[in-house]
């Protein structure tokens, strides 16, 4: 059956991009998004905190930094000058160390941050006097600082400012963290789509036999109500369609008894040609009936148990059954493997398909493929006639539907044949479509939904 997009929802009639994307179940697009979503908020948190301590290590250092580098310079001045050089390794501190001589290098300090570190320096070196102040291009931010000492010599003090340490284990728990976030989301997700998941499945269980399984009404309050509402709607439809098989089987039975009277009466006339003709009329009464009671009970349900069938034995018998009444009907293909369906229900569809090709055209096969091991048996009905009109494919699917404008029973038939294959066969989990060949004519493909049985 076609089916055409939605002009509003969808003008260009393509799917977006980013849509395209995501998972295509509502589990994986909800877990995705709350996982996601705590991935991104535990990284600003994580960011925030990160920030928040640069800007608390910065404060501590420019508040004690300047004293200890001031501290160092005033023990290097003290000490007699041979003995300087042991002491530069005790001094020598992560963020600062001496060099005995020589001159500061880079340019002046650029950055506000590295200004103010500068000048905090400065500052607390007092009363020695800074030669120059120089900016480094490595580590960055560096600064070298160049200062006089009582005896006229020189050190050079190498600052740099330090990014707040983090430890590894800080990264693990983190990881840790969103990983119990994904799976108690993952866990939150589940419970909440799980009754959408039962309540399909138990929608795609409702069939033409009305008998899908019900539902536990057990669960949250919303759960609960929603599996009773379902059950509560199966019984309603049950109950309708019962009740409308009950009121056509009486209407069927009423019939009976005027038309065989009617039959009797016609046997008493005289007039042959009249008694012809309402012959003929109290037949097509008859089969209009036995039809309309047989659809009828495709709706109310299939009550056949699948079995375990030889798919290929029941189309030879079939084909035979045909050539013993002297209608040609050849056989092309083979299932290859015992089948799970209902016999009954399928020998049904397939004479009411291969009536109907008959009916309208002259040669008529049936065609038998197997789609791969494990896959979909896909059974044709082939014949040569006048075809469906592209538009009416769908329609003649419903019941008392024919094409023919002149609705003659003789050529027309009831108008339930198809109706009642295509019931029969959405009961069985098959499909049956119907498709005008290329070459002309037209195909009835049926698609049985079940694998060859092991």
């Amino acid at each position: 059956m076609s089916t055409s997009a939605n002009p509003v929802a969808n003008p260009t009639g393509t799917t977006p991009r980013w849509r395209r994307l995501l998972p295509g179940s509502l589990f994986s697009r909800v877990t995705l998004i709350i996982v996601v979503g705590l991935a991104i908020a535990q990284l600003l948190t994580f960011a925030a905190i990160r920030y928040e301590r640069n800007m608390a290590l910065r404060e501590l250092m420019m508040i004690g930094i300047e004293r200890d580098i001031a501290s160092s310079v005033a023990i290097l001045d003290r000490l007699p000058a041979a003995e300087r050089a042991g002491w530069l390794d005790r001094l020598e501190r992560r963020n600062y160390r001496f060099v005995l001589g020589g001159s500061a290098q880079g340019g002046a300090p650029g950055s506000e941050a590295s200004q103010q570190f500068a000048a905090a320096i400065v500052d607390a070196m007092r009363p020695f006097p800074v030669v120059k102040v120089g900016e480094v291009a490595w580590p960055p931010e560096g600064l070298q600082i160049e200062v006089r000492l009582g005896d006229g010599s020189s050190v050079v003090v190498h600052a740099m400012r330090v990014g707040m340490p983090v430890s590894g284990w800080v990264m693990w728990l983190l990881a840790g963290q969103l990983l119990v976030l994904a799976v108690c989301a993952w866990v939150a997700v589940r419970l909440v789509t799980r009754p959408l998941a039962q309540l399909s499945a138990a929608a795609d269980q409702l069939g033409p036999d009305l008998k899908g399984r019900t539902l536990v009404e057990e669960g949250p309050t919303e759960v609960a109500h929603a599996a009773r509402a379902f059950n509560a709607m199966q019984q309603r439809i049950a109950g309708y369609m019962a009740e409308r098989v009950e009121i056509l089987a009486a209407i069927s039975h009423d019939l009976q008894t005027p038309i065989t009277r009617m039959r009797l009466r016609t046997e008493l006339m005289d007039d042959m040609h009249d008694r012809e003709k309402f012959r003929q009329d109290l037949d097509a009464m008859n089969a209009l009936v036995r039809e309309g009671v047989t659809y009828a009970r495709t709706l109310h349900g299939a009550t056949e148990p699948p079995l375990r069938i030889d798919a290929d034995a029941l189309f030879e018998s079939m084909v035979a059954d045909y050539e013993d009444v002297g209608q040609q009907v050849r056989l092309d293909g083979r299932a290859g493997a015992p089948i799970v369906s209902r016999p009954n229900a399928l020998r049904r569809i397939l004479m009411n398909l291969i009536d109907n090709a008959l009916k309208f055209g002259s040669d008529v096969t049936l065609r038998v493929q197997a789609e791969g091991e494990g896959g979909r048996l896909v059974v044709s009905v082939l014949d040569n006639g006048p075809g469906i009109p592209p538009g009416e494919l769908d329609a003649v699917l419903k019941p008392f539907y024919r094409v023919e404008s002149s609705r003659n029973r003789s050529t027309g038939g009831t108008g339930l044949g198809l109706a009642i294959a295509h019931q029969l066969a959405m009961a069985m989990g098959a499909e049956l479509t119907l498709h005008n060949r290329p070459e002309g004519g037209l195909e009835a493909r049926l698609a049985l939904a079940t694998a060859p049985a092991r």
